[in-house]
């Protein structure tokens, strides 16, 4: 476990390769190796990992042209082996499946002197059924609403009116993204379809520029300009561009499979990237004046070890419950994989009430149920707990099941 503050904010590409770096300084024996969202996904923190020998598997971003080239070997034949199988989270849910394989490419690194260099990285390519068809809803979704927007902005280029030329091609200009003073990397500010603009010469009526009425030969008023002509194209997304998961590493197959990098990125997710959403909401610490550097580093370092345990009392539920070939309620049904949340969600039904009457205490507890008494077995709590004294077994009759 590493934790450490820092004063600003610095870019994911400055700072992982110093968190790295720390982490050699306090010494990674037994460590296999990094696991790590797309935030070590930089050219200098492969040449880091490179370096020293690290492990290193990282989560490429979408955004990386080096990702959509990957995508697109995956998508070419052979069939693709399958490398995880996982039981659904819910009975009526079907087993998920993600094949994948690796790639051996070069990419460009960076050494601790600020030297590009090739070398040889792998890539592992997944396909998840799963992922894909969230993405595919989503993306209708998305296409729908942009649809819209395409729609209304339209209608609003096609009422503008332009007196000159050089006025309606200014116009485009902005539209397009190539107005004055603008400068690095042309926006896309529609992603579902290609606009593209055109300009035409019309003329409309205007108003009389005299009172009265006007005679029968006389021809109606008119002025000439320019509009603005929008054509917006649907652009297509096919399905099976969606559900892929590209992940680099500097582990070689010989060093570890395909199924190992991908378990290790999965178990990541699971465990660690879980913690930290969970204390946005329910976990989440109110604003607080802490004033000294020394007070903030204790809140922390508090605030790693409620993640520590909160992360605990997942993994050892999830593996009882594997093992076992168990399951507890779930928020959708019965499920072996319960989160850290829905476990102590679980125990928020049992009541007990103590009272005395005529000098004598009398226990009554209700709302235990099997299932409270797997998770204490998977902790290693006593499950006597949430049971009655023996010394009120006269009153077993009151206690409610």
């Amino acid at each position: 476990m590493r934790l450490g503050l820092r004063d600003g904010t610095r870019s994911e590409s400055v700072e992982t390769p110093l968190a790295i770096e720390e982490c050699l300084t306090l010494g990674l024996e037994g460590v296999r190796g990094i696991v790590a969202e797309s935030k070590a996904s930089s050219r200098r923190t492969l040449g880091l990992c490179l370096e020293h020998k690290i492990g290193l598997g990282t989560f490429v971003p979408r955004t990386c042209a080096i990702r959509q080239a990957r995508e697109a070997w995956g998508q070419q034949p052979p069939a693709l082996p399958l490398l995880v199988e996982k039981p659904g989270r819910t009975q009526d849910e079907a087993p998920r499946h993600w094949p994948g394989r690796s790639v051996l490419r070069p990419g460009e690194v960076e050494d601790s002197e600020g030297r590009l260099a090739q070398e040889t990285l792998r890539f592992v390519v997944v396909h998840a059924s799963q992922l894909a068809q969230q993405q595919a809803q989503a993306s209708a979704a998305a296409q729908a609403q942009a649809t819209e927007a395409v729609a209304a902005h339209v209608r609003q280029v096609h009422a503008r009116w332009f007196a000159c030329l050089p006025d309606a091609e200014a116009a485009v200009a902005v539209d397009e993204g190539r107005g004055p003073g603008h400068r690095g990397r042309r926006p896309r500010p529609w992603r579902y379809h290609a606009v593209r603009y055109r300009i035409v010469a019309e003329t409309r009526r205007t108003r009389r520029a005299r009172r009265g009425r006007p005679t029968k030969t006389d021809p109606p008023p008119t002025e000439s300009g320019y509009r603005m002509v929008v054509e917006a194209e649907v652009l297509s997304h096919p399905e099976e561009n969606t559900g892929w998961t590209v992940l680099a590493t500097t582990v070689g197959p010989e060093e570890g499979t395909d199924t190992e990098i991908l378990q290790a990125y999965q178990d990541q997710n699971t465990t660690v990237e879980s913690g930290f959403r969970w204390i946005k909401n329910p976990a989440a610490i109110a604003p607080v004046w802490l004033e000294k550097p020394e007070r903030i580093a204790a809140l922390a370092m508090l605030t790693v070890v409620g993640l520590l345990v909160y992360s605990i009392i997942q993994r050892q539920v999830r593996l009882s419950l594997q093992t076992h070939d168990q399951q507890v309620p779930g928020n959708k049904g019965a499920t072996a994989t319960p989160t850290a949340a829905v476990v102590v969600a679980l125990f928020a039904q049992i009541a007990l009430v103590q009272l005395w009457i005529d000098e004598q205490e009398v226990a009554q507890l209700s709302g235990v149920q099997p299932h409270h008494l797997l998770v204490c077995d998977a902790l290693g709590l006593d499950s006597s707990w949430y049971a009655v004294p023996s010394g009120q077994k006269n009153i077993r009759d009151i206690q409610t099941p």
